[in-house]
């Protein structure tokens, strides 16, 4: 049986730690995230201005290193389990985790950038894809494909559905235009923890799985390929390309379930949601 437990005041940042219950969260809560929230996806639409140049990708790592100094946050992935960067750049093939090191992009180049700041010890983790200069029609397709895949999923979320609901939503999307979803990877609880309980797979049946409760807070980040859906890890232990190197896109947002749905707390202040592609708005 799976078991929840509430927590109407947020604990202290120095006693918050993963538990295998399902966390419900109160307002104070859900206003943290917003905060963070809305930092990172801050921080992602200046990455927009700085993408345009084709940088090296460690110039992204400075500046999302420069971003959180300024606005008094911390980045979540530096230091955390011996990684060495303030984000993950994952260019074409490269499914997640890639190094911001000093690699140039190049014209057509398709990147993800995942940010998690926290502030005030909650965690706004979110990535969006970045077209740089001219991508392949191709290319194109595969971003608006799995943004389109994060959002089904996100729109399955409200009190009383299933877990299985979101992933049923992403694979079956992702499949019907003849993509594949990698499974090696999932959502995540979120808030002072930064991989917290429940995993948010990426497939699944619908009506299975833990129910949604009003109050939780997770991530949404299918990875959908092109190809095969088989990834490898690369001799850094934390790179994961797509096995038959096929292009491969990400999305993810932090979200909260309310009493009538869901809230989004990572959508871009600019509406670069997925710059440089057509996508539909979000309602919110």
């Amino acid at each position: 049986m799976d078991s929840y437990i509430n927590v109407p005041v947020a604990p202290l940042a120095r006693e918050a730690r993963r538990t295998e219950s399902i966390k419900l969260y109160g307002p104070d809560a859900f206003e943290g995230m917003r905060r963070a929230g809305a930092l990172s996806a801050t921080c992602l639409d200046g990455v927009t201005d700085l993408i345009n140049d084709a940088p090296p990708l460690a110039d992204i790592n400075t500046f999302v290193l420069d971003f959180a100094a300024t606005h008094g946050a911390t980045p979540a992935t530096l230091g955390y389990e011996g990684y060495e960067y303030a984000c993950c750049t994952s260019v074409n093939h490269v499914v997640c985790h890639g190094f911001p090191n000093g690699k140039k992009l190049r014209d057509g180049d398709i990147v993800n950038v995942d940010v998690t700041l926290i502030l005030d010890g909650w965690h706004g983790d979110t990535s969006r894809m970045y077209a740089v200069g001219k991508p392949k029609r191709a290319a194109h397709r595969l971003i608006r494909i799995a943004h389109e895949a994060m959002m089904r999923g996100i729109q399955a979320v409200r009190p009383g559905a299933r877990l299985g609901d979101i992933g049923h939503a992403i694979q079956s999307y992702a499949q019907s235009e003849r993509c594949s979803v990698v499974r090696d990877f999932c959502g995540h609880g979120i808030g002072q923890v930064f991989h917290d309980s429940p995993n948010i797979l990426n497939f699944g049946q619908a009506g299975t799985g833990p129910e949604l409760r009003e109050g939780m807070i997770f991530t949404v980040e299918p990875m959908i390929n092109l190809g095969r859906g088989d990834v490898k890890m690369l001799a850094d232990d934390w790179t994961a390309v797509t096995r038959d190197r096929s292009l491969s896109a990400q999305f993810e947002h932090s979200i909260g379930v309310t009493a009538n749905g869901f809230e989004i707390f990572t959508l871009s202040p600019r509406g670069l949601d997925a710059p440089g592609i057509e996508i539909e708005t979000v309602p919110v």
